[in-house]
């Protein structure tokens, strides 16, 4: 299976724990954090920041307060810090999820 055509199954987020879990087709399960979400964040602002040895940073305690479809491009996350910048494509989640893939 190619990577361009691994897609997510499932999506799930865990509002009381911040957590966020996505399935994959190729079989991955993942549980990302809300804090290390928004700590991946690749806005423009936050890119800057890291170029800059900056951030961006967030408390351990950040969660995210939405989650919103961009068409068939990946989802844009929003954080309770006000930060909704954040679009989060479908191949930067997948990489992400390796990063942070459950134990089977």
């Amino acid at each position: 299976m190619s990577a361009d055509s691994v897609h997510p199954v499932d999506i799930v987020h865990h509002q009381a724990s911040g957590q966020l879990d996505i399935g994959w087709s190729d079989g991955l399960q993942a549980s990302i954090s809300s804090h290390a979400l928004r700590g991946a964040c690749r806005c423009a602002a936050c890119v800057k920041l890291r170029r800059d040895g900056l951030g961006p940073t967030s408390p351990d305690t950040t969660r995210m307060t939405e989650l919103n479809p961009v068409g068939e491009f990946g989802l844009q996350l929003c954080f309770d810090d006000g930060h909704d910048r954040g679009i989060y494509p479908w191949p930067y989640l997948r990489e992400l999820s390796s990063t942070h893939a459950s134990e089977a």
